[in-house]
């Protein structure tokens, strides 16, 4: 048995070596990103294709659409709140592709504007709620609202968010 040797106090500590990796893991890691970046960039792609599509034809409905202009204007706005929580998932999208992280940042921004899209939709078609109902609506958006304050404030780049 060999003897321990003493680290005096303040001293400093070796760092353990990296485990280096095998080259085909290194080789296969490389062969599937690049995969999964080929397969989201299509899904970018398809999702900015459908948001357009949604756009166009939310356009085309409000003036083409008879009726009250209120209802027109209110079809209208629930197509272009889809649209835009389209765009902001293919947003996370590009994100995904530059970083290869998930942030949870544009997350909470799709639930907070999917929140508000169903709580307008609600009110301006008055649809009769009952108290437990519209409370939920608004805790949903009161929650989304404290969790994007919460990240931005406690993420690791946060002194950098906070300068600008």
């Amino acid at each position: 048995m060999e003897p321990v040797e003493a680290i005096p106090a303040g001293a400093p500590q070796r760092e353990a070596a990296p485990v280096e990796e095998p080259k085909q893991f290194k080789v296969a890691i490389g062969f599937l990103e690049h995969i999964q970046d080929i397969v989201t960039m299509f899904v970018g792609g398809a999702l900015l294709a459908l948001s357009l599509v949604l756009l166009v034809g939310a356009v085309v409905d409000a003036f083409r659409s008879h009726g009250p202009l209120a209802t027109r204007a209110t079809g209208f706005l629930d197509e272009v709140l889809l649209v835009l929580i389209l765009v902001e998932v293919v947003h996370t999208v590009v994100l995904s592709l530059r970083s290869h992280t998930l942030q949870p940042e544009p997350f909470i921004i799709i639930g907070l504007i999917a929140a508000i899209r169903k709580l307008l939709f609600v009110l301006a078609n008055q649809q009769h709620l009952s108290t437990a109902e519209f409370a939920l609506f608004i805790a949903t958006a009161v929650v989304f609202i404290g969790a994007l304050i919460g990240v931005r404030r406690f993420a690791p780049d946060a002194p950098e968010r906070r300068r600008s």
